[in-house]
């Protein structure tokens, strides 16, 4: 979970095009006013990596809170998607 200000600032966009840059799959979505919660999977240095750029994110967000929950992988994702 990701918040501050993370939305209308194509946080979404650019944390997909990160995801599948480091070969991740799963999904990223607005989960309230000021907020976006995403679920990511694959080896462990490309999460770390991106769990390094959601600190900052793009260049038009400001992260106020990143919280940050590691679970054992599913390997049920094929891609990463943005979820409306």
């Amino acid at each position: 979970m990701v918040s501050g200000k993370v939305q209308r600032v194509w946080f979404r966009k650019q944390t997909q095009t990160k995801a599948l840059e480091l070969g991740l799959t799963g999904w990223v979505k607005n989960f309230f006013s000021n907020a976006v919660e995403l679920t990511a999977e694959g080896d462990m240095d490309s999460l770390t990596e991106l769990t390094g750029w959601l600190q900052d994110g793009p260049p038009l967000a400001s992260v106020d809170k990143l919280s940050i929950e590691w679970n054992p992988s599913q390997n049920k994702f094929t891609t990463f998607e943005i979820v409306r």
